[in-house]
């Protein structure tokens, strides 16, 4: 049987399989770290650093909370990131996990404006399938 598990000292390759699930969902940019080792970071569907660590990745980890912000440094300065903690049951921080903040990018107020027809959308559709 397979197995995956994350602990503090987990490296970048154990770390792999859960940022490219998370990458494959989203298909936006992935970062994730170990609290004692540096991690990975993911975009268009491949690891483009097996070394890596950022300064919110970082901030996570000492502050154990998630974190929505612009970095001033490193690869991803001046783009929204969300990065949240990885913890164990008892609350222990033992990595971070981060994406790129699509929800800071869009405009909510015409999203907001087409909810309406696309949920009249699906209702519809879902009583032709019934």
């Amino acid at each position: 049987m397979i197995c995956l598990k994350i602990c503090c000292d987990s490296k970048p390759e154990d770390l792999k399989p859960i940022a490219e699930a998370v990458h494959a969902v989203l298909g936006i940019p992935v970062t994730i770290r170990s609290k004692n080792f540096k991690g990975l970071r993911m975009e268009r569907g491949v690891v483009v650093d097996d070394d890596y660590t950022g300064p919110v990745l970082e901030e996570v980890l000492q502050a154990n909370k998630i974190i929505r912000k612009m970095p001033t440094e490193g690869v991803y300065k001046g783009k929204a990131v969300v990065v949240a903690p990885i913890r164990t049951s008892d609350g222990e921080v033992v990595g971070a996990i981060g994406v790129v903040d699509l929800v800071a990018a869009l405009d909510i107020l015409s999203v907001f404006r087409e909810y309406p027809d696309i949920v009249d959308e699906v209702e519809e559709s879902r009583k032709r399938l019934s």
